[in-house]
This record gives C-alpha cells, sequence and structure tokens, in this order.
C-alpha cells in the first residue's frame, strides 16, 4: 500500500509533489489533478464517467492548499474554492512524472515475446474447465494478453461450437465471412485458406480498418497428413527485426503497406497502415503482414523503395524461421485463439484426397477478453 509522507504546491500553485514514503516524489499539474477528481460532482459514483467537461474547469485553475493523512492528499481549487480528497493509491497507480526513455518498439510488462521454445501445452485448457472455473478461465485470458494465444480441449465435435470459446470473453465479430465460417477445401474457393495449401504465417484480414483483433479456430475433423497448425509471435519477429537490422525495422514502422481484398462479389476491402505500427511513444501497438493480400505498395518514396523490399524481405524471412513457430495438430474438438494484432498463424498443406480436414473459424474483439480479465483480476484480489 502507498503511504504518503508530505505534499508540498509548487510552480506557483499549477502543481504539487507529493512526496511517497520510501520512494521518490510524484509531481501532479493542477488542471490534471482537477480533471481527475474523484468526487461526486466530477464523476458518476455508478459507472465512473465524468460529469463534466474540460471547458467547465477554469483554464487558470490553482491549488492554494494542501494536507495528508498517510492515505490520501486534500487539495482546494481556486478560482472555484473546490475540496477534492485524493486516495494515495490511486495517486501511485496514475503517476505520470517518471523517465520515458523507452526504446522504440517496448512492449508491456504484462506482454512477453515468444519463440519455439514456448510449449503450448502451458498455454492449454479444457474447455469446460474453462467454462466451470473462473480461477482456470482468467489464466487462460491471460496467456492471451501475455503470449498472444492460447489453445483449449475436449470441446464438442459440432458445428458451431466454436461460439462456446467467445462466450468466454465476449462477443462475436461477423464479417463478410458470415457469423463463422469453414475452413476446408472448396471447388471454387473465395479465398486460398479454403484450399489444402501451406499458408504462410500471417495476421488475418490486414485489408480490414479496424482488423478483427481475436481469431479463432476450431477443429471438427482431422484425419488428413499434414495441415499442422502453425503459431508465430509477430512481436517477437518485429524486436529480431529491430536488433539485427534497425534501417529496416525504422522503414517497416515508418512507411505504410496497402492491403486489399475483392474474392467475393460485392466486396471490395481496402486499408493502408504500417507491416509493423508503433504509438506516438514507441510502443509496439500491431503486426499486418499478409503475402495474399498485400497490394502494391505506393506510399514509399522511390529512394527507399528498394530498401524497403530488402527490410520487408527479411521480415518474411524471421517470420518463416522454424525458430520462431509453434507448431500443433488440433484433434477434433480443440481450438486456439490467437490475438489477430501480434500473433501471425500459418497452416502445412496437405493432400485433399487423402482423409478429411474441416475447421470453423470466427472473428472477435480483444477488448472484450481484456475487460472480461480485468472482472476477474479484480475480483481476485478483492476475494
Amino acid at each position: 500500500m502507498s503511504l504518503i509522507r508530505n505534499v508540498r504546491i509548487i510552480e506557483g500553485g499549477t502543481a504539487v509533489a507529493v512526496e511517497w514514503d520510501g520512494q521518490a516524489p510524484s509531481r501532479f499539474h493542477a488542471i490534471w489533478l482537477r480533471d481527475n477528481a474523484p468526487d461526486a460532482e466530477t464523476r458518476s459514483a455508478a459507472n465512473g464517467q465524468r460529469l463534466i467537461t474540460l471547458s467547465d474547469i477554469p483554464a487558470m485553475t490553482r491549488i492554494v492548499e494542501a494536507s495528508i493523512d498517510p492515505h490520501s492528499v486534500t487539495l482546494r481549487f481556486e478560482p472555484e474554492g473546490k475540496v477534492v480528497e485524493f486516495a494515495a493509491e490511486s495517486l501511485k497507480q496514475h503517476v505520470y512524472d517518471a523517465p520515458r526513455n523507452r526504446a522504440s518498439g517496448w512492449l508491456p510488462d504484462a506482454v512477453t515475446p515468444f519463440d519455439r521454445t514456448l510449449d503450448s501445452q502451458t498455454v492449454t485448457a479444457p474447455l469446460t474447465t474453462l467454462e466451470s472455473n473462473a480461477k482456470e478461465c482468467k489464466a487462460w485470458l491471460a496467456a492471451v494478453r501475455r503470449y498472444g494465444f492460447s489453445c483449449a480441449t475436449g470441446g464438442p465435435v459440432d458445428s458451431g461450437a466454436l461460439l462456446r470459446v467467445v462466450d468466454l470473453f465476449g462477443y462475436v465479430r461477423e464479417t463478410n465471412y458470415g457469423k463463422w465460417f469453414e475452413v476446408r477445401t472448396e471447388v471454387n474457393p473465395t479465398n486460398l485458406a479454403f484450399t489444402g495449401l501451406g499458408l504462410q504465417a500471417h495476421t488475418d484480414n490486414p485489408y480490414r480498418d479496424p482488423v478483427p483483433t481475436l481469431q479463432i479456430l476450431y477443429c471438427l475433423e482431422n484425419s488428413v497428413v499434414g495441415g499442422d497448425s502453425i503459431v508465430v509471435d509477430g512481436f517477437a519477429c518485429a524486436l529480431r527485426l529491430r536488433d539485427e537490422a534497425p534501417r529496416a525495422f525504422e522503414l517497416l514502422t515508418n512507411y505504410c503497406a496497402r492491403f486489399e481484398y475483392q474474392g467475393q462479389d460485392g466486396v471490395h476491402l481496402s486499408a493502408r497502415r504500417p507491416m509493423i505500427e508503433l504509438a506516438p511513444d514507441g510502443e509496439l501497438l500491431g503486426i499486418r503482414f499478409n503475402n495474399r493480400s498485400t497490394a502494391a505498395i505506393t506510399d514509399v518514396p522511390y529512394e527507399d523503395m528498394a530498401d524497403f523490399y530488402a527490410a520487408y524481405r527479411r521480415f518474411g524471412e524471421i517470420i518463416d524461421d522454424p525458430a520462431m513457430a509453434v507448431g500443433f495438430k488440433l484433434e477434433p474438438g480443440e481450438s486456439f485463439i490467437v490475438d489477430n494484432t501480434r500473433v501471425l498463424h500459418a497452416r502445412k498443406g496437405y493432400a485433399a484426397t487423402t482423409g478429411s480436414r474441416r475447421l470453423q473459424g470466427c472473428y472477435a474483439d480483444k477488448d472484450g477478453l481484456l475487460s472480461t480479465l480485468a472482472v476477474l483480476e479484480a475480483q481476485g484480489a478483492a476475494a
């Protein structure tokens, strides 16, 4: 628990410095504190949403009085004459007065890159256990947050059973492929996924904006020779590219690629995004990589295009490196979920004339999964 030792008004009342017990002090601006005041006039007690706009707060807001107890700070704001108490724990959770020396491509603490050394069994659990045991479900969802994928076993071999996986955390995101889609060989496929061809590791639907952030693939039949599933951590590949070839990493983050799909009548999807996407502060946010759906790239100037293609080639080589891949063969009733903004998935080729392979897939959104996980973690903390 965070304890406050002292608080000082600084910079003419436009900020305060909070001194913590045994830790470095933290500065907070008056306008930030007023905007984030937890009182009932500023935030709804029912849902936590803000009840005022920034224009309701005087631009010349100052702090004129400050007092503490070990667990809170009480401040008076002028010209409103408003007195607000801030819990120490809440302030500590929201400190922004901290060094920002992060390397381009940094990741949050809850995210861990992986390569072939990751055992898929460590992120695997029975579907019925996930449905009945909140603790196990929390760990499984946390694995999706940390590694970008998880597997489920022991599900029914029924059409549409993949929706039970989505029901663990959220809702299906329906697309032009339907609420869910079949992954098996077709005579005239609308997508190369519906063939027996091997597929390079890729993210799905990069031609959408926004892209579906989660994908579930669920096995109903799999008696073919081959057809194994493969997952590759795009974040690990991007960081390897950054370390091996900083210029190549820079090119793939600074310039947009283009992606396009016109495989169905009445459908023409396109998007323009970097293959490696960073936040303004350098956080690694997402990967879009799909050789089948990459359109003509026109947003790179002539002087950089040759180097861009060399970077694109090297990124693909890293993605194809067996050292980066985790492989497994799905049996009927087994499934896996991937963070489609991060983890690429692939399939080994198989002969459609020997045995049968039938999977069903669907999309969902990561915000629902993270919301469910946050609720389960809060319940665990309160237990």
